[in-house]
């Protein structure tokens, strides 16, 4: 595809500016990449509409994928490595013509391949245009874990009884039959098939533990953990063995806890694998947080960050210096509400550069360093060294200290604009909680911008959610809390109130949710919220300020997504407290 012609497109459909594509042009000559490759990199365009500017160039059709369609025989058709290989999937057959979906239709190896296909199964072809994700999800059906798994398990032939049960000791079994190496082609097989599975249900974390008389697998999806299997308590050791050569770990050491890191491509993309051991009386258990791209980079409408709030921080992130810090538990999204701010500043024209502990995603053109403790490269420390690197935007992961705290307000004062999370429990402690960490409190007028606060909650399955009534004491506290509300955001809703429930579909896999989404509140530093923190502030007068500013607090951000049948009602009342 003529990248002239693509970024002509782009172009006229408004999807980039005439100035980007000239530099896009630059940038395909100066690095070798096409087009399309640097728009992704660069998150210029979403990846659909990326698909409808080919469609429209290259007179093919766009068509989303629908799982529920494809049926596993007609994967047999187009074999795994060709479809990772040429990037193409079967979709449906129509009598004698096959249907494929193509992320790059006009790819002449690509179309050989389909004329041999077509031949040797005796099909005509038809094509559409298809986006890299849909692409990642037909290729996650051509590997099932339950099959590969049981089928790596079969071929170790194991035989407890002639083996020790797993507490960290030697299997003198496993390495009697070749097994025990981390070489050995099963052992390798049931560890990809767990990090595959990990990726394909969207687990944020992945839990090998060794158990008295077995191995346990868990997945953390969408918030909770769930067993995905068990396995011989001899496997202990040759998984662990596997994992820890993967992530450049001392093997031998099993009594102190490690902490590492690898990458690895799966179902065509690179996914991050951050991996910490830690020694328990059956043996070391093994966490591993799964870092993937696509669902850890996120724009501000994915994360749930739409309306007022959306509105407020992207007026905020336009001011040229002052503190937007995000609070909110450990879980709660807060990087990743971070790594959505930097992507929308992330600009030819700004020097972003972060302190992370450890950098989650790389994102190209943004200056990412990881603290290093145990060397003295602290975010106190890298803070100080970041100032002497003209940035216009600091990213700091966490403010822990006072020092860091110190640093990062006068990194503030003194013409930047600085990101960061703390621990609270809502968006009115920032600013007690600054005070705590011994920070001047006639600094922060001058240094503060906004207060955020967000949790996660699930997101309802749009297939299968249901409207039905709401009980009265439900009704009650929806009532309660739109009457706190601005009267322009709660006139849209009315009694009978209707909240929506999901009972799962084949969409949600029967679960009824598909992922989590983000509830917030936030405020941000007024001439009236000054004068509060210098006559003696409270908690209870920075809210009853944030208020006036029209705050909609978590709870009621929550109620309105529950009304407009975005998240369950019962997991907002849980998550949140009536403020």
């Amino acid at each position: 595809m003529d990248d002239k012609a693509l970024v002509k497109e782009l172009v006229n459909a408004e999807l980039i500016t005439s100035e980007q594509g000239e530099g896009l042009l630059r940038d395909a000559i100066t690095f070798g990449r096409g087009v399309e490759e640097l728009v992704t990199s660069k998150n210029l365009v979403a990846e659909k509409e990326m698909a409808q500017a080919k469609s429209r160039l290259l007179g093919v059709p766009y068509a989303a994928v629908n799982l529920s369609t494809i049926p596993d025989d007609l994967l047999a058709l187009i074999p795994e490595e060709t479809a990772k290989t040429y990037e193409v999937v079967p979709l449906s057959r129509e009598g004698s013509t096959l249907i494929v979906g193509m992320v790059h239709p006009d790819n002449q190896k690509t179309q050989e391949v389909l004329r041999f296909v077509a031949k040797q199964n005796k099909v005509s072809m038809g094509a559409y245009v298809i986006t890299p994700s849909d692409l990642s999800l037909v290729l996650r059906k051509y590997s099932p874990y339950e099959n590969t798994f049981q089928s790596a398990l079969r071929s170790l032939n194991i035989k407890p009884e002639a083996t020790k049960a797993a507490g960290g000791q030697r299997i003198v079994g496993l390495e009697d039959r070749g097994m025990g190496k981390t070489e050995d082609a099963p052992v390798i097989k049931i560890v990809a098939s767990i990090l595959k599975e990990a990726v394909n249900l969207g687990a944020s974390d992945i839990h090998i533990e060794p158990q008295r008389k077995s191995l346990r697998v868990r997945l953390r999806v969408d918030g909770e953990l769930q067993e995905l299997s068990s396995m011989p308590a001899e496997l202990h050791q040759p998984v662990l063995s596997r994992v820890k050569v993967m992530s450049d770990l001392k093997i031998d050491e099993t009594r102190a806890p490690q902490d590492g890191r690898f990458r690895t491509n799966i179902f065509g993309r690179e996914i991050d694998f951050r991996v910490s051991t830690f020694p328990t009386p059956a043996g070391e258990k093994v966490a591993l947080r799964v870092l993937d791209p696509e669902t850890g980079l996120k724009s501000l409408d994915a994360l749930g960050l739409v309306g007022h709030n959306r509105e407020m921080l992207l007026a905020g992130i336009k001011r040229p210096y002052g503190m937007i810090l995000i609070t909110g538990p450990t879980g709660s999204g807060k990087t990743t509400t971070l790594y959505a701010i930097m992507q929308i500043l992330n600009k030819i024209g700004v020097n972003i550069v972060s302190l992370e502990d450890p950098v989650e995603y790389t994102i190209d053109g943004i200056n990412q360093s990881q603290v290093r403790p145990e060397i003295g490269y602290d975010f106190a420390s890298g803070l100080r060294q970041i100032l002497r690197q003209d940035p216009d935007v600091i990213m700091v992961g966490e403010i822990r200290d006072a020092e860091t705290a110190e640093l990062a307000v006068h990194a503030a004062l003194t013409g930047h604009v600085v990101l960061s999370t703390l621990h609270t429990n809502d968006s009115v402690g920032v600013i007690p909680r600054l005070v705590d960490m011994k920070v001047q409190s006639f600094l922060l007028p001058s240094a503060l911008n906004m207060m955020l606060a967000q949790r996660l909650v699930s997101q309802l399955c749009g297939k299968c959610a249901k409207p039905e009534a709401a009980t009265e004491a439900i009704s009650q506290i929806i009532e309660k809390e739109l009457s706190r509300l601005p009267a322009t955001a709660a006139k849209k809703y009315s009694k009978p109130y209707q909240i929506y429930r999901a009972v799962g579909c084949p969409a949600c896999k029967g679960k009824g949710v598909v992922g989590r989404i983000a509830i917030f509140e936030m405020f941000q530093m007024s001439s009236q919220l000054a004068a509060i923190i210098s006559s003696g502030m409270s908690e209870v007068k920075i809210l009853e300020e944030a208020l006036r500013q029209g705050m909609v607090t978590l709870r009621q951000d929550g109620i309105i997504k529950a009304l407009e049948g975005t998240v369950s009602i019962e997991d907002v009342i849980r998550e949140t407290e009536e403020v």
